[in-house]
């Protein structure tokens, strides 16, 4: 009888905890999808570039008060996820939970030291985004050019509210340094001048008729010549008169109220790793240490004495410097197709959508090469947006490993997948952790190596060089930040391990305004790194890499220490397989 009894105390518990979980991970989704959904509604340029135009005539709300609002739901969403009970979840529904749990905290901890009241760098702000915009939306139809005039015609309220928020940063004393600031009213100008803006008059889809392109040109130019350029005027004064003259004169983000804690929560938000800056530090010395001895070995292979007499050659062949701004877009579109029937070799998952190459706009020309995704179904591209404004005065030597960066296998092959995943909830399928993409990128440039490109020695010594900039950048931000390193130190230090003046300059500037992000790229790969090497090490002759970078990519993007976790896990399991 007593283990009759035992026997219906343990069925009852697991058909209860059979009801339960199903129950559990229904109310889990329908919370994944009403938060995914709330964010499309507050951010509607973000629902445009994942190709849900339900929002398109809409530009977001940034006041202090929507802020707040924001705040709170996200608040509410945190406490409602944690009230759900993960006991006897799947692993994916569980590293799902955990994904949302972790992205939630990071927004409260940034909430808190209100980093949102500096909205506004040279490297990213609401002015050179919003400048964007013509190329952001969908313009292949009569009601999509309405939604964009519509747009057009919430951009000074916008501004305004940017100013607001910023206004509020004064106040908190939470602002930039003045070198970075002073920068800004010159970005404002270049904006006005170029007037992107217009560029959607210019090539009207053919079936347009006659009128709708006069009445939606008149529309267009009125709602940029009397809001949007007199608003970014405003704006540019804004800065000029009051904003930079308050910039802070120390660069440290330490220097501002409760300072070590703001990097330190940088960091983390930026590595998704638990790794003190000055452990950083180290690693970052210790890398560039070891690509300088690759860098070495490469020179002695090309019968230079050392790498100095190497390095000096290099930079003076005029074959690695560029004519014309073509030359370095024809560079980029070379390599990326090179690499596209190679990547069956390297995955079983490949992107579906194209991928283009373009150059940056002139207004923002202070911006480094960089990626846009496209959107799910293709009908966008991904955007390979290259920096080419003074093309004499740059090279050629790191464009192979920065096209595969960019491009495939790097950030358009893992977001391209990443938005076509089945099965994951939807904020998984458009997740953006830095150190996880950045991280990818940058292991990809290796991925060129093992696939046989980089045949010209010069273009694998810019591949080492691209790597040494991201080594470089983890001695050096926290250099800045924790270490409080002068401009000058910095820009030497770079000079020191050949990084050529005009890039030491821009990149310095960008470290000061963007504390801890530089540190995501060496982080990343080197954790992807870490975890190959260990499934080689524990899988041996089964080790599969199509099937290791398929389990990187079949999660989307994630903090490292799930990542960690998750390929962990997978080792054991593919061990167990062989048994």
């Amino acid at each position: 009888m007593r283990q009759l009894a035992f026997g219906l105390v343990l069925s009852l518990a697991c058909s209860a905890l059979g009801q339960t979980v199903p129950d559990g991970v229904a109310k889990q989704n329908a919370l994944f999808e009403e938060y995914y959904q709330a964010g499309l509604k507050n951010f509607p340029e973000r629902a445009t570039s994942y190709g849900d135009y339900r929002y398109n005539s809409q530009l977001a709300q940034v006041s202090l008060a929507d802020i707040a609002r924001q705040h709170a739901e996200a608040d509410e969403f945190l406490a409602r996820l944690k009230a759900i009970a993960t006991d006897g979840m799947s692993d994916n529904d569980l590293l799902s939970h955990r994904i949302l749990e972790k992205l939630l905290e990071r927004e409260d901890v940034n909430y808190a030291l209100k980093n949102y009241e500096m909205p506004v760098n040279q490297q990213n702000g609401v002015h050179t985004r919003l400048a964007d915009l013509p190329n952001a939306v969908p313009l292949d139809s009569v009601a999509h050019y309405q939604d964009y005039i519509s747009r057009l015609r919430q951009i000074p309220r916008v501004l305004e509210q940017t100013k607001e928020v910023m206004r509020q940063g004064e106040k908190d004393h939470l602002i930039p340094p003045k070198l970075v600031v002073e920068k800004l009213p010159g970005q404002c100008d270049g904006i006005i001048a170029a007037k992107p803006f217009l560029e959607p008059i210019k090539n009207f889809p053919a079936e347009f008729s006659e009128a709708d392109k006069k009445r939606l040109t008149d529309e267009i130019t009125s709602a940029v010549n009397d809001g949007v350029l007199p608003a970014y005027r405003k704006f540019a004064d804004f800065l000029r008169s009051e904003y930079a003259p308050k910039g802070r004169t120390e660069l440290t983000i330490e220097s501002l109220a409760d300072g070590k804690r703001r990097y330190s929560e940088a960091v983390k938000t930026m590595t998704t790793v638990n790794v003190p800056p000055a452990d950083i530090h180290e690693i970052g010395l210790k890398e560039v240490s070891r690509i300088t001895d690759e860098m070495t070995k490469l020179a002695h292979s090309q019968g230079f004495k050392d790498l100095a007499s190497f390095r000096e050659a290099v930079n003076n062949d005029p074959k690695w410097k560029p004519t014309s701004e073509q030359q370095i877009l024809d560079d980029y579109k070379k390599y990326i197709h090179q690499m596209e029937p190679k990547l069956p070799e390297l995955f079983g998952l490949l992107p579906k959508s194209p991928v283009t190459v373009e150059p940056i706009p002139d207004f923002a020309k202070a911006a480094a090469t960089h990626y846009v995704q496209g959107t799910p179904d293709g009908k966008r591209p991904g955007r390979v947006v290259v920096a080419v404004s003074n093309p004499t005065k740059r090279t050629l030597i790191d464009d192979e490993a920065v096209a595969y960066h960019e491009g495939v296998p790097g950030h358009h092959l893992q977001i391209s997948i990443a938005q076509t995943l089945e099965g994951l909830p939807k904020f998984r399928l458009h997740g953006f952790f830095t150190a996880y993409t950045e991280g990818w990128a940058l292991y990809s440039e290796v991925l060129g190596k093992e696939i046989g490109f980089y045949q010209d020695p010069v273009s694998d010594y810019g591949r080492l060089n691209s790597e040494m900039l991201r080594a470089v950048r983890l001695v050096v931000d926290t250099g800045i930040h924790d270490k409080n390193w002068s401009r000058q130190q910095v820009i030497d230090y770079m000079h020191a391990n050949d990084i050529n003046d005009a890039v030491a300059q821009t990149e310095t500037d960008r470290y000061i305004a963007w504390p801890g992000q530089a540190l995501a790229y060496k982080m990343g790969q080197l954790t992807i790194l870490k975890l190959r090497d260990e499934a080689k090490r524990q899988l041996g002759d089964k080790f599969d890499l199509k099937a290791f970078h398929d389990e990187i990519l079949n999660g989307g993007a994630m903090p490292l220490d799930l990542l960690q976790e998750r390929v962990e896990a997978w080792i054991k399991n593919q061990a167990a397989k062989k048994l």
